[in-house]
C-alpha cells in the first residue's frame, strides 16, 4: 500500500491518510486481518507527524475499518463486509446524484435520465 500525500490538496493530512487506507480496504488491497505499520513508522515514511498518522488511524478506527491491539498494532477489521458494501453503496448514490444534478442542469426530463440509466444497464449486460 502506498499512501501519497499532496500539499496542494485542501484536504488536511490525517483526511488524505484516512482516505487512501480506506480506498485500500475497499478495494481489497488492504485484507482483513492485514496489519497496518505502526504510527510511528508510516509517520516517519510520510514524513509527518505521529499525531498526523494517530488521528488518521483514530478516525479509522471509529468508523469500524482498523481495530488496534494494544501492544500488537493495527489490523484490518474483520467482518465488516456489510460496512464495506455500506460505504461503497453511499458512493455509487453520490455519482448517481451528481449525474441526475448534472442532468438537470441540462434541462433533462426525469424519464430522460431513466432511459439514459435503462440503456447504459442493458449496454452492460451485453
Amino acid at each position: 500500500m502506498e499512501i501519497i500525500i499532496s500539499n496542494a490538496s485542501s484536504k488536511p493530512i490525517y483526511e488524505q491518510i484516512t482516505s487512501q487506507i480506506k480506498a485500500a480496504i475497499l478495494s481489497g488491497e488492504l485484507a482483513e486481518g492485514e496489519q497496518l505499520p505502526s504510527i510511528r513508522v508510516l509517520a516517519n515514511s510520510l514524513r509527518v507527524s505521529a499525531i498526523t498518522t494517530k488521528r488518521a488511524y483514530a478516525d479509522l478506527e471509529a468508523a469500524g475499518f482498523i481495530e488496534t491491539v494494544q501492544g500488537k498494532g493495527s489490523f484490518v477489521a474483520g467482518g465488516n463486509a456489510e460496512l464495506i458494501r455500506e460505504e461503497q453503496l453511499r458512493g455509487i448514490e453520490g455519482l448517481l446524484a451528481e449525474a441526475v444534478e448534472r442532468g438537470r442542469a441540462m434541462g433533462l426530463a426525469d424519464s430522460e435520465l431513466a432511459e439514459m440509466l435503462d440503456l447504459m444497464l442493458e449496454e452492460r449486460r451485453a
